[in-house]
């Protein structure tokens, strides 16, 4: 065998024959040495954490310009908002007017065609038959 194929804890004797031999140690091995402590291996960064500290800056800058636009803005965003509060209002009022006016003159026509209608029914006895007429005027 050759050296570096010996297992830990096995040497090799020589017999007083003068053989050569390998042989269990009675006497405990000590283990090896650990290894000086180096420096820790660098890792690589997670795909998220690049993704993340790319999208930082951008968001960022995407917000501050949207404040300067709002802020720009703001003097027409006001004046606008009182036009649609003022366009909500006239529509309103416009459709409470157009019922009223539907109403009454609905009304005019209705009591100007509406047939004055009566009815006579009459019947004999307990358990009789009705018989009625009706008149349209």
């Amino acid at each position: 065998m050759h050296p570096h194929e010996v297992p830990p804890g096995v040497q090799e004797v020589i017999l007083p024959s003068g053989e050569r031999a390998l042989a269990y140690s009675t006497e405990p091995t000590t283990p090896p040495p650990p290894p000086a402590p180096t420096a820790p291996a660098a890792q690589p960064i997670p795909a998220w954490a690049k993704t993340t500290a790319l999208l930082a800056p951008t968001i960022g800058g995407g917000i501050a310009v949207a404040a300067v636009g709002l802020s720009a803005a703001a003097p027409g965003l006001i004046a606008v908002s009182h036009v649609l509060w003022s366009a909500v209002a006239a529509i309103a009022a416009g459709g409470a007017a157009a019922a009223v006016v539907i109403g009454r003159v609905r009304a005019r026509i209705t009591a100007a065609q509406r047939p004055h209608i009566t009815q006579h029914i009459t019947a004999t006895g307990f358990l009789g038959r009705a018989h009625g007429t009706i008149n349209h005027r």
